[in-house]
Parts: structure tokens; C-alpha cells; sequence
């Protein structure tokens, strides 16, 4: 058995409480974890008084023991579940907390759904074009939210390389963080770079509008990464042990019900750090939901009979 954390066990009954509420658990335990494609998976053996479940972690869910009685199995079933779903299901808009970010998130998606109707060479330069609005948007709301330094007085606005460096030296400051702030300075050079060479290219295809995308994605993501650490106050480790095991906590304080604040949190000692009012994103979602009642179908669909073999006579 693993060890784990009161806050861990909490989450843990907790959620099988949403999943099964009938259900009184009577023991868990954490059983297994294993780090896989940059996420960890929590495995937890957890008996009630009807029933026995595996809890599996990132993203949460349950597996009967009955009909996953190996452990591994239920584990492979798991993370081949994960790697399954549907791009557009996989990390919503509205489940992202990285205000004041959500604006450039959003171009992004809006670029990878373009490339889904994207067949000509226009459709890909296109492409190019919503992937630079993306990281100008990118530079665009970290100008806003974090302190200007000096070097950034002469630059303008949609600088996109300049203010790239300059976000970088305030995020990751200090020498330490060298190879972390190089890391920022060339994602953003190289993405600005080959979307610039796309938009305006005669010879576009597939291929270069998903690297395109794919580049894009990336700066994105490292920018992401380091701009929240910087604005939310999280270190490196925890003050208190040392453990890297931080995640976000969000609420609201009973002076000021109307703001939202985030802190980090560590799940090995419950360090708490201090509060950060987060700039709630309120601009609209666009959900897509099928139009009509919800069915499921008992019966397989009928239509049109199969063609026959080539070469088949009656």
C-alpha cells in the first residue's frame, strides 16, 4: 500500500460518493501509481459495503473489480480511455484555469477546428494566419497582466519577438533559470517564424498547417506554464518539505464572495500558499450540443443493403 495524504483520501470518497451514492465505503487504499506521457495515474483499491472498485486518477473514473478483476488490466483500460478521447472533449475551454490566457486558447482552438475543413492551399495558409493571431494574443495578455520591465519600453504592441523575450526574462528570471527562459525564447522564435512562412506560402499543404498548428501549441503551452507559476506565486517545490506534489486551489473569501482566488497547495504536508485574485474569464463558450432528444439505440441502424463483392454473380 502507497501512502497518501488525508486531502487524497478525501477526494477519493468524495468522488465515488458523486459516482455511486447508495454506496458507503468501508476501506481504500492506494495500491499503485505510475507516471505516464507526463501525467500520473493514481491507482486505489476501494471496497464498500455492495461492491469493490479501482478509483484511477487524471482523469478520475472507476472500474468494477468484477469485471476488471486484474489490476493492470483496469490500468491499461484506463489510460487507453484517456488517449481515445475525442480531441474536442479531451480539454475543454471552459475546464482550462489559466485566465488571463483563455483568449489565446481559444484562437487555438478555433485553429485546429479550421483545419478539419481545411483542403486547399488557401485553407492551410489560412491556418497559418489564426495560428500568428494566436500568439499575438498570447503576448497581448501577458502585457496586461504582468509588470513591464525596462526593455520592453520601446516595443510595440503586437512585437511579437520582442515581447516574447521580455515576458520570458520576467517569468523565468534569474540564472538559474537559463535553460528554462532559452526554452521560452526559441518555442516562440520558431512557431512565430514557420506560421509567418505559411500564411504567405504558395506551395502550402496538410502537413504545414498541423505543424503549424503543433508549434503554435507548444509555445503556447510553455508560455502558459511558466506566465500562471509567475502570476499565482507558485514555487518550484514546497517551502514546507520540498515535494514538487502542487496543485491549485480555488474559492472565495467571505469578505469578498463576488472574486475568485487561487492558491497552491501542497498535497504532501497541506502547505497552503497565498491567495491570488484570479481575473475570472467571462466570455462566452461555444458549447456544441446535438439538436433533439438524446437517444440510445437498442437496435442496429438500418439503411441500404451492402453492395456485393466485385466479381460476384447471383
Amino acid at each position: 500500500m502507497l501512502e497518501a495524504t488525508d486531502q487524497e483520501r478525501q477526494s477519493i470518497v468524495d468522488y465515488l460518493a458523486s459516482q455511486a451514492p447508495n454506496e458507503r465505503v468501508d476501506l481504500l487504499q492506494k495500491v499503485y501509481s505510475e507516471r505516464l506521457h507526463g501525467v500520473t495515474h493514481d491507482v486505489w483499491d476501494v471496497h464498500t459495503d455492495k461492491e469493490r472498485w479501482w478509483v484511477i486518477t487524471q482523469p478520475t473514473n472507476l472500474y468494477s473489480q468484477v469485471q476488471f478483476p486484474n489490476m493492470d488490466l483496469a490500468l491499461t483500460f484506463h489510460v487507453g480511455l484517456c488517449l481515445r478521447i475525442p480531441r474536442s472533449d479531451r480539454q475543454t475551454l471552459s475546464g482550462l484555469r489559466v485566465e488571463p490566457l483563455l483568449s489565446c486558447w481559444r484562437a487555438l482552438q478555433q485553429a485546429h477546428d479550421a483545419l478539419g475543413t481545411a483542403h486547399e492551399m488557401e485553407d492551410y495558409q489560412a491556418i497559418g494566419v489564426r495560428c500568428r493571431e494566436c500568439l499575438l494574443s498570447l503576448v497581448h495578455s501577458v502585457q496586461d497582466a504582468i509588470e513591464h520591465p525596462a526593455s520592453a519600453a520601446e516595443l510595440k504592441r503586437s512585437d511579437f519577438l520582442g515581447w516574447a523575450d521580455a515576458i520570458a526574462d520576467v517569468v523565468l528570471s534569474g540564472s538559474s533559470q537559463k535553460p528554462r527562459r532559452l526554452l521560452l525564447k526559441l518555442s516562440a522564435k520558431a512557431a512565430w517564424d514557420f506560421v509567418n512562412w505559411l500564411t504567405h506560402s504558395r506551395g502550402a499543404h496538410f502537413n504545414d498547417a498541423e505543424a503549424a498548428l503543433s508549434a503554435t501549441e507548444q509555445a503556447l503551452s510553455l508560455f502558459t506554464t511558466a506566465c500562471i507559476h509567475h502570476l499565482r506565486g507558485v514555487p518550484d517545490s514546497c517551502p514546507s518539505c520540498g515535494s514538487q506534489r502542487l496543485v491549485p486551489e480555488r474559492g472565495a473569501h467571505t469578505s469578498q464572495p463576488e472574486k475568485v482566488f487561487e492558491r497552491p497547495v501542497c498535497t504532501a504536508c497541506n502547505w497552503t500558499g497565498a491567495p491570488v485574485e484570479v481575473p475570472v474569464d467571462t466570455a462566452p463558450f461555444e458549447h456544441r450540443q446535438p439538436e433533439g432528444e438524446c437517444v440510445t439505440m437498442d437496435v442496429p441502424l438500418r439503411g441500404p443493403g451492402p453492395p456485393k463483392p466485385t466479381g460476384h454473380e447471383e
